[in-house]
């Protein structure tokens, strides 16, 4: 978890500062990453690499009370990691839990303008541009970063399963 949040190539799209102590990470992990499965049920999961059992980043779908109460696709990996479909593949099985087990109607996800890696990724699974604005929520905040918004529907989803 240090090692993912504390990478600037990690978090250069994220909106999120970078860590600078283990401690930090383990407050994220207990205070935002486990609180969320305490709160709404479910959050964001690990992504392991088998062969080395070694935690490579996350994905999954996530509440957002800050956007009236839907729900977010995210992923985050170690460079790495990056390009080898980790991201789209993991998307796909997120999305079929959220869609199937949580009965979620629909999923957004954010991407910055010059995130053409996480755009793909929202594309390759099937969510389709909705809008450019702030994220929720931040409309007032001075440093506000502009983000695609792009949407996934449960019956846009059936037509790609």
């Amino acid at each position: 978890m240090f090692e993912l949040n504390s990478n600037p190539l990690v978090q250069k799209y994220t909106g999120d500062a970078l860590v600078t102590t283990k401690e930090q990470a383990e407050e994220i992990l207990h205070n935002i990453v486990l609180k969320d499965y305490e709160i709404y049920g479910y959050g964001r999961f690990a992504v392991i690499h088998k062969p080395d059992q070694k935690l490579i980043g996350f994905t999954g779908i996530k509440y957002l009370p800050e956007a009236n109460g839907e729900s977010d696709l995210g992923y985050r990996f170690l460079p790495e990691y990056w390009g080898k479909g980790i991201a789209t593949e993991s998307s796909k099985m997120s999305l079929k839990f959220a869609f199937k087990k949580l009965k979620l109607k629909r999923i957004f996800g954010f991407a910055e303008l010059e995130n053409s890696a996480s755009k793909n990724v929202l594309l390759k699974v099937g969510f389709k541009l909705d809008k450019i604005d702030f994220y929720p929520g931040e409309e007032d905040i001075p440093e506000k970063k502009t983000l695609q918004w792009f949407v996934l529907t449960k019956k846009e989803y059936a037509k790609t399963i």
